[in-house]
């Protein structure tokens, strides 16, 4: 066998590795594409993320002034709303046996001026 021959053997050999390392080498390229588009994919949700960070420290932010407002301008004035209503309450509950009686004694009055009225009527 001629060096010729050898070679075109070893060449007819190695083409189906060849042909291995090319469909490889295409699967290669099309993990490449795939890894790209996963970056890219990556990016974007780094992009929304800190967006969303950002959205969150505002919210916080927010949170916060609610809170100091609730706790400096809210609850003093709700806290003085519910004293006035409670001493209120306090100050009329002891006294409405008393409008009861009031009420009888009025009642008597109004008729006892109704009929002084009634008399002194008569008498001029």
């Amino acid at each position: 066998m001629s060096d010729r021959e050898l070679l075109f053997e070893i060449s007819l050999m190695l083409n189906p590795i060849r042909e291995k390392i090319n469909d490889m080498s295409n699967d290669i390229d099309h993990m490449k594409a795939d890894i790209d588009s996963m970056k890219a994919d990556i990016n974007g949700m780094k992009a929304d993320i800190d967006s969303m960070k950002a959205d969150i420290s505002d919210i916080k932010k927010r949170v916060t002034n609610i809170e100091l407002t609730q706790e400096n301008v809210i609850l003093p004035r709700l806290n003085t709303i519910e004293a006035c209503y409670t001493s209120t309450y306090d100050r009329y509950k002891v006294s409405v046996e008393d409008y009861d009686s009031m009420k009888q004694d009025i009642s008597v009055l109004k008729k006892i001026v109704t009929e002084h009225s009634e008399k002194l009527q008569k008498l001029a």
